[in-house]
């Protein structure tokens, strides 16, 4: 609804003001009583209005000294003024009330008509200023928020622009690491598939020269080795980056693993003659609840990467303390260190990769990451430290450690001892099957070796004409064969008079999804290539000790 328009009457007589009243009645007004000068004022201050009608002659100060006084008050001044009287009707006091601000002069008895005629003139002129105000206030306030969304939209775009550079900056780095990283990725699969190779050949030119052909071995031995760790690196990196990763944590004694890492880089360490120090409190075991396998890898990277970064003759030390109920493992060295543009990222994947270390000493500049995330995995935290080139630098460990009350009656379970070179197992009757011939054979050579009785096949339906002929105790079933895939025919087979019989996989097909499929299917074992041959033959004595078909 629409507001109500205020008109002040201000008149000395309340019958005289009854009548205003009277004559001015309209829903459309709001009339205000003033009997006196103060009284008005006081209205003028406390509310706004459209129209004063006053009356001159009243005690103590007149219409006109009334007049003047609004007139000097820049909140009042635009207020239109009506005089009523019923005494000064001379012209010269017409003129005094014009000149006090005043824009009509009416005699008392007012015609009601006119009056109500001119109010309603002055009343419409302040609904019209009012609507004006309003309407001018509303597109202030519309031009304000559209100034603010401009400068809103002004900023987004900035944003916008600066962002769309950060992220093309990004991917133009990381398009640049992944080229980097191939090529890197190339040199390192190729030099020990290169040192392979040319064992290979001196193997075939030298003979039966034992000296050579021992050196030659050893050298495919270690080279292999090399191209086994590369391959781990790439696949856990894809198993952190999927969240398919899964650690199988225990109680442990983080000395023992020390130990244990220390053991495995103890040879690279003499080969470039290190000095090597391990340093342990004297309080006792450290227990922390780990995986222990993957604990003893990231320790072993970073041993294996001070090994690699330390010029010959370095000094290497590895240390373990209790520091706020943390157990802390350090690794120093006195090598090459870390340059400080690239300490904040020296955990970040490829960063070695991208030519930010001595790129002559290898690597793909991925274990730092894998072990920056397995470490994260475990609850703990690593850090590097290094005071720039030539300064050596230290990676330090720190995991939250059990207190006896936490073990929950759980012994303390020790890492199990290294498996012998070569287990004795009794001779067994033994399947290969495999697509790449040169795999299925070499395995067999290695199975005849130890004593055991062993035929080859090529696919699925072959491996089920040598399975009911031959009637192994075990078979090794590679999982990407033509014809039937090893699934199928592990369950084949144990639907079809083989269900005591040892089932092994072994593939290049190794994630948890893969290992998880191969035990629905029947097998008993799953094993990644290159398998671990000592293990196999390990598999194979205990698992068929007993068995009967």
């Amino acid at each position: 609804m629409e507001q109500p328009i205020n008109i002040l009457i201000v008149d000395d007589e309340p019958k005289n003001l009854t009548v205003l009243e009277t004559v001015l009645s309209d829903p459309g007004y709001r009339l205000v009583r003033a009997e006196s000068a103060d009284q008005a004022l006081l209205a003028l201050v406390v509310e706004e209005f459209a129209l004063l009608i006053l009356d001159i002659r009243m005690p103590g100060m007149t219409g006109f000294e009334l007049a003047q006084m609004i007139k000097e008050r820049k909140k009042t001044a635009q207020v239109p003024i009506i005089f009523l009287t019923a005494y000064y009707n001379e012209d010269q006091h017409v003129l005094t009330g014009y000149s006090t601000g005043a824009v009509d002069y009416l005699h008392k008895p007012v015609n009601p008509v006119i009056l109500r005629s001119k109010v309603a003139v002055f009343a419409e002129l302040h609904r019209k200023q009012r609507e004006c105000a309003m309407a001018n206030r509303t597109l202030l306030t519309e031009v304000a928020e559209r100034r603010r969304a401009e400068e809103q939209l002004r900023v987004l775009n900035e944003t916008l622009e600066q962002r769309v550079a950060e992220r093309t900056e990004a991917l133009r780095v990381a398009d640049r690491r992944k080229d980097e990283f191939l090529a890197v990725l190339g040199h390192e699969l190729r030099n020990p598939l290169s040192a392979i190779v040319n064992a290979v050949q001196l193997i075939q030119m030298v003979g039966s020269d034992p000296g050579t052909s021992e050196w030659a071995h050893s050298i495919i031995k270690r080279q292999s080795g090399h191209l086994s760790r590369i391959v781990d690196d790439l696949l856990d990196v894809a198993r952190i980056t999927r969240g398919k990763i899964e650690l199988r944590k225990q109680p442990m004694d983080l000395l023992q693993i020390m130990g244990r890492a220390a053991d495995t880089v103890r040879s690279l360490l003499a080969e470039k003659n290190h000095d090597f120090k391990i340093t342990i409190p004297d309080s006792g075991p450290l227990l922390a609840e780990v995986d222990p396998t993957r604990l003893e890898q990231c320790v072993v990277n970073l041993l294996r990467n001070s090994a690699k970064f330390t010029p010959a003759g370095g000094c290497i030390g590895i240390a373990a303390q209790v520091h706020d109920a943390e157990a802390v493992i350090s690794v120093r060295d006195n090598g090459i260190g870390i340059a400080p543009e690239v300490l904040p990222h020296i955990f970040e994947l490829f960063t070695q990769a991208s030519g930010s270390l001595d790129r002559a000493e290898g690597g793909l500049g991925i274990g730092l990451n894998i072990c920056h995330q397995l470490i994260a995995l475990h609850g703990g935290s690593i850090s590097a430290f290094s005071d720039g080139l030539g300064q050596g630098a230290e990676f330090v460990i720190r995991l939250p450690m059990l207190r006896e009350g936490e073990l929950n009656g759980a012994s303390r379970m020790t890492p199990p001892a290294r498996e012998a070179a070569w287990p004795e197992t009794p001779p067994r009757r033994v399947l290969v099957v495999d697509d790449n011939r040169d795999s299925a054979h070499l395995l067999s050579r290695l199975l005849s070796q130890h004593g055991h009785k062993v035929e080859i096949a090529f696919d699925g339906p072959a491996a089920l004409e040598a399975a009911h002929e031959f009637e192994p105790d075990v078979f090794l079933l590679d999982l990407g064969l033509p014809g039937i895939d090893g699934y199928e025919l592990a369950r084949h087979l144990r639907a079809n008079g083989f269900g005591t019989a040892l089932l092994i996989a072994i593939s290049g097909y190794a994630q948890q999804h893969d290992m998880e499929c191969s035990r629905a299917a029947g097998f008993d074992h799953h094993f990644a290539k290159p398998v671990e041959f000592t293990k196999l033959l390990s598999a194979i004595s205990l698992e068929t000790a007993g068995r009967a078909r």
